[in-house]
Parts: C-alpha cells; structure tokens; sequence
C-alpha cells in the first residue's frame, strides 16, 4: 500500500465521515440534546474519531517524507490528539474540496470558481457552529442563536466586520482569527480568477481581430491576382 493509493481508498470513507460528523455536531450545538440522544451522539462523535485516528496513523506511516508530512499536518494531529476540541473535526470537510475538484473537469477557471465557492460555504459553516458552540453557554456573550453565528461568520469572512456580534471568549476569538485570514485568501482568489478572465477575453479579441485582418488581406491578394489575370497581362 502506497501512501497515494490509501488516499485514493480513504477519500470518499472521509469525506463521507466528515458530512456525518457535520450533521451529529450540528445536532449537539443548536439542538442541545439531553439524555439518552446526547449519549448516542457522544458514541457516535467517539466513532468518527477513531476512523479520523485511523487515516492519520495510515498517513503518517505511508507519507515520504514522514517529517515534512508531519509538520504541514499538525491540524490533523491536535484533531486526533484533542478529541474533546470538536470543532477540529470540521477539518475534515475540506476534503469534499478535493473530490469536488476532481469532478469539474479540467478547465482552470471551472476549478478555481468550484474550490473558492464551496472552501467559502464549508468554512462559513465551520466558523458559525465552532463560534455558537464555545460562546452560546457563556455569561454576557452576543453570539447564542445559530442564524445569530451565521451572520457573525458571513460577515467577518468577508472583513465587512459591522461590530454588532463579536465573541468574548477565547476559542472564538482564534477562531474568528482563521475566519478572517480565510476572508482574505478567498478575496485574493476570486480577484485573481476575475483577472485572468478578463485578459483571456482581450486576448480572444485580439486574435479575432488579427485573423479578420489577415483574412482580408489575403482576400485582397487573390482578388488582385483575380483582376489581372482576366486583362491578359502575363507576369514579367
């Protein structure tokens, strides 16, 4: 088993895995369920863990260079090693970018506007239910309904930032903190694929036109040649 190979094996179990873990943490967040529901939601996070465990170990083992591997990995790591930090869990969504990017073909700009607009839904998402869950318990916080969060996350992603919902506690200022980094890279994507489109239509019209005027031209010879040919004159 080659490490290529078990990602090919793993990619949709985890991708799969993570939309489950999305809809049991969602549950647990907005619902607050109680009793025998949040114990069988328990077990059920306890299961996705393991099977998150499980690929990062296979990873790890497979992965050359293992060191390098490790230290562009470490959200993977305090994932498996933080089970009780949820919200890390959520990391796991971005897999769903690549197989939705293996699916739009080969065209640069259909990839690039796939990847920008889901990587802006998943982490929108990841931003509001991590943000609702470390401030909705707390004293004095302004973030405790989820359409509250969305707001919040929609905003900061796009460092609008209006300061009417802000988090007070410490695990939702980083992340509001990797919301805001995320808003920028996103910005940057979407201005460069914009750019690019814009010089790939100028150039189409360029070549257009370069093409009109070589046709014409040549038009222009054979008609030349056209007219002389009928007046009976020879070519000296």
């Amino acid at each position: 088993m080659t490490y290529e190979r078990w990602i090919r094996v793993a990619e949709w179990p985890i991708a799969s895995a993570a939309v489950v873990f999305l809809g049991v943490y969602s549950w647990l967040v907005i619902g607050q369920p109680t009793g025998t529901t949040l114990i069988v939601l328990d077990v059920a996070l306890l299961i996705l863990w393991v099977v998150f465990a499980v690929d990062y170990v296979a990873r790890l083992a497979l992965a050359r260079p293992r060191a390098r591997w490790f230290w562009r990995n470490i959200p993977l790591l305090l994932m498996v090693a933080l089970p009780f930090f949820r919200p890390l869990y959520l990391l796991r969504l971005l897999t769903l970018l690549t197989v939705l990017r293996k699916a739009t073909g080969s065209a640069f700009r259909g990839k690039v506007t796939v990847y920008v607009t889901v990587s802006a839904l998943v982490i929108i998402l990841i931003g509001a239910l991590g943000v609702l869950d470390a401030e909705q318990n707390v004293d004095g916080a302004l973030i405790t309904t989820f359409p509250d969060a969305l707001w919040w996350a929609l905003v900061t992603i796009t460092t609008v930032g209006y300061g009417d919902l802000y988090p007070i506690t410490g695990t939702g200022r980083i992340i509001a903190s990797g919301l805001m980094i995320a808003g920028i890279a996103l910005v940057g994507s979407v201005t460069a694929t914009l750019a690019s489109w814009f010089v790939d239509r100028i150039k189409e019209v360029d070549e257009q036109a370069k093409a009109e005027r070589e046709a014409g031209l040549s038009g222009e010879g054979a008609s030349a040649v056209s007219d002389g040919g009928e007046s009976g004159e020879k070519p000296r």
